[in-house]
């Protein structure tokens, strides 16, 4: 019989285990530090500060691993190939955007296990948003 009075602890999320917001931040900080000077990645965002393409980054991404809903609560649902269709993601485009994650996340020194889990999903978002193989 269980105590119906004793608080259940939640398991621990993805985002709460790899240091949440400080981490995230960091990620996509080192991130957009290299698009910033990609010359094929950076003509895709059309702010000239990537300021609000890094927010949107980062609170998605918070959003997926398990921390707070802000990206829907200000964005609604992801949809992440509608909002990549303006764009032509061929597989350079793919390739320099996984370059410069995979610096980004060498950057974070997480344990083995969330760096594994975290580049896989990395890796298969990136194949996703293909929508091209032209030049």
């Amino acid at each position: 019989m269980t105590d119906q009075t004793s608080p259940v602890t939640p398991p621990e999320t993805f985002y709460d285990a790899v240091g949440g917001h400080a981490t995230f931040e960091r990620l996509v900080d080192v991130f957009y530090e290299g698009v910033a000077t990609d010359e094929v990645l950076r003509p895709m965002y059309p702010e000239e500060d990537l300021g609000p393409a890094k927010v949107r980054l980062t609170l998605f991404l918070e959003q997926y691993w398990g921390g707070p809903t802000t990206y829907s609560q200000q964005r609604g649902h992801p949809r992440l190939r509608m909002r990549h269709a303006p764009f032509k993601v061929n597989p350079d485009a793919r390739d320099r955007w996984l370059a410069h994650m995979r610096a980004a996340v060498d950057a974070l020194d997480l344990a083995p296990i969330h760096e594994s889990q975290l580049w896989d999903y990395l890796e298969r978002a990136a194949y996703s948003m293909i929508n091209t193989f032209d030049e």
